[in-house]
């Protein structure tokens, strides 16, 4: 009988111990919530795409007849303008021009006319004939004859060469005088002639001659 007792004592032992290992296995299975980890190195950041500027739209080309209308418009006003300077350019000279300077124009232009038409061609010349020279106490007369051709003929023309270079004029003399007086100097030689001038400017020189010794 005493043994019953003591197992039947024994059983609240066994109710304990169960409710100890239930609160042991409760508190094993009790579960702490994650706690999120927070990374200390900064993230990439995402490439960004290149934003492209906005294109304008092309302008719309200007008809083809429109524009050569335009370039025909600027071609004559520009015509039109330079013909208008012109014309005020002009009209400025012309009212700066003297009268009196066209007038002594006109007057110079109308001679040589007038003296072309009073000057007739000789139709016959002819050179003096027997040319010859005289000698004198203090040098020489130059002495000739009239040619046979006298219509036109207006005087003599007296020449001389001093040692056989350039002709130069020593007198013009008229028409009706056939002889010239010239000294005489001693050196070197001198050639002579005599021509005969009509009123056409045509000469007709008679032969030459030369003496020694200078003259004029």
């Amino acid at each position: 009988m005493r043994k019953k007792a003591v197992a039947k004592k024994a059983t609240p032992k066994k109710r304990v111990a169960k409710k100890a290992a239930a609160k042991r296995s409760s508190a094993a299975t009790v579960r702490v919530p994650a706690v999120p980890v927070t990374s200390s190195a900064p993230r990439a950041a995402a490439p960004v795409a290149p934003v492209r500027p906005a294109t304008p739209a092309p302008a719309a080309k200007p008809q083809q007849g429109a524009s050569s209308r335009v370039v025909m418009a600027v071609i004559v006003g520009i015509a039109l303008l330079a013909f208008v300077v012109w014309s005020q350019s002009s009209s400025k000279e012309d009212d700066a021009a003297p009268v009196p300077m066209a007038t002594e124009s006109t007057e110079a232009s109308a001679t040589p006319t007038e003296s072309a038409s009073t000057s007739t061609p000789v139709a016959a010349i002819e050179a003096p004939a027997k040319f010859v020279a005289l000698g004198t106490a203090d040098g020489i007369t130059l002495r000739w004859v009239a040619p046979a051709a006298t219509d036109g003929l207006t005087g003599y023309l007296v020449e001389i060469a001093p040692d056989g270079k350039e002709w130069q004029s020593v007198a013009t003399v008229p028409a009706d005088q056939t002889t010239l007086d010239m000294a005489k100097s001693e050196g070197g030689w001198t050639q002579f002639r005599v021509s005969s001038v009509y009123s056409d400017g045509q000469v007709a020189p008679a032969k030459i001659f030369g003496l020694p010794g200078q003259y004029k």
